[in-house]
């Protein structure tokens, strides 16, 4: 198998980790997934050994020098029973191939990092298991989380935390986001609005926390819409995964929505 497999191609868990899998799922389903590939755990550490056959082909697959995501997909990752949210390293707006290259060695290496051996030591797990997914960056305008389930109390309507720019500010606590209730079957119950002060943009060196001012810090960045379109993605995810259990991230560029990654809900 070559280094690099399409995300379509990643079907095996054990082979490429919980994110490149359900991904997989999403473009089979033709759910509006940015475009990509998967590392396995065998590439990822023929990566990490410097085997020049598997440099090169990564290196090549990168080499329009497009901004790109480089995220953890660890073997047990976005499971049922173990999220791993902010336990591994996720890189983004990695441009040069040689950067895709020392990114993907960043997120192996967090799999060994403190806090995530004392989340796989919690819940019994064995040593980490690291693939990765490498993808097109959506240069967002609008970013955020889809819980089908509310989180908090468990009930059955969904909530959208959302802010300006890439989502890594809200799932990173660098905003108080925008929050949105829904009932099931789309129908606004309600709005509070943030304070979205920072956006974090795509620079030509990474990511760049750029100010936000004026009326656009506390003005809604979801209008009615594009909470249509995200209780659409989220039905369409129903069927995908064959449950109505979702944690969804996603983003909005240029007035389409994107699936940036899907995990079942769980406490953990």
């Amino acid at each position: 198998m070559p280094p690099m497999t399409p995300l379509a191609e990643a079907t095996d868990q054990a082979e490429f980790g919980g994110k490149a899998m359900a991904l997989g799922v999403a473009v089979r389903a033709g759910l509006p997934v940015p475009a990509g590939f998967a590392l396995s755990v065998d590439a990822v550490e023929a990566v990490v050994r410097e085997e020049p056959d598997v440099l090169a082909a990564l290196r090549a697959a990168c080499a329009d020098g497009g901004a790109r995501a480089v995220r953890s997909s660890a073997v047990g990752e976005d499971s049922g029973t173990a999220s791993f949210a902010g336990a591994h390293c996720t890189v983004l707006g990695v441009c040069r191939p040689e950067a895709v290259v020392a990114a993907v060695r960043r997120v192996h290496a967090s799999g060994a990092t403190a806090g995530a051996r004392a989340y796989r030591s919690r819940l019994g797990l064995g040593p980490c298991r690291m693939g990765v997914v490498v993808q097109d960056l959506v240069t967002a305008d609008t970013a955020g989380v889809l819980f089908t389930r509310n989180p908090v109390t468990g009930a059955a309507e969904r909530v959208i935390e959302a802010s300006w720019g890439l989502g890594e500010a809200v799932v990173a606590g660098l905003v108080v986001p925008d929050r949105y209730r829904l009932d099931p079957r789309g129908r606004v119950l309600e709005r509070t609005g943030g304070e979205k002060d920072v956006a974090l943009r795509a620079g030509p060196a990474g990511t760049e926390e750029v100010a936000v001012a004026g009326p656009a810090v506390s003005a809604p960045c979801l209008d009615d819409a594009q909470l249509a379109v995200l209780h659409a993605l989220a039905e369409a995810c129903d069927a995908a995964y064959g449950t109505t259990e979702h944690d969804i991230e996603f983003a909005f560029s240029g007035g389409t929505v994107f699936l940036l990654q899907r995990r079942p809900i769980t406490g953990g």
